[in-house]
């Protein structure tokens, strides 16, 4: 079933950006040319979105395809589908992926497993129930991608939709 979703790199080095555009062609089967912007957060990288439309799944092999590269940051988010969840992915060389299902309205839905399994951790001592609240909801990957995400002023903002 197709869906939508938005690959956002928010920092890449001049000498990487051909190869994401590279990974990205190769999970969306098209050719991809993103248009690379400075990227005011971190001198001498670039920033590109990319809307795509695909298979679901396709975040999922997006951000397989591109995680681990040093010095790129990286978001790759999938609408949900009539059949599958939606999906976002998060990249930072130093937290390394984090991926969180989401709904209809782009909350993060966090599977009962993933809960119980901090439940036990956190009775055990081994992480307080904030920690853990925040590992399931990505708060570290978010604190670290939002001095990129924003931009400058004047760059594109894309909304997968709007709910009324």
């Amino acid at each position: 079933m197709p869906t939508r979703g938005v690959l956002y790199v928010h920092s890449a080095p001049s000498a990487l950006c051909p190869h994401v555009e590279w990974a990205a062609a190769g999970v969306l089967g098209d050719s991809v040319d993103l248009d690379w912007q400075s990227q005011p957060a971190e001198a001498g990288t670039y920033r590109a979105e990319l809307s795509w439309q695909a298979p679901a799944g396709s975040a999922a092999a997006l951000a397989s395809a591109m995680r681990g590269w040093d010095r790129l940051r990286f978001e790759v988010t999938e609408e949900p589908t009539a059949a599958s969840e939606g999906a976002r992915f998060s990249f930072t060389p130093t937290l390394g992926i984090f991926h969180a299902m989401t709904g209809l309205h782009g909350d993060v839905l966090i599977p009962e497993d993933r809960i119980k399994a901090f439940r036990v951790k956190a009775a055990l001592g081994e992480i307080t129930m904030d920690e853990a609240l925040d590992g399931l909801l990505g708060v570290a990957w978010d604190a670290e991608l939002e001095p990129f995400r924003h931009a400058g002023e004047g760059a594109p903002v894309r909304w997968l939709h709007q709910v009324v």
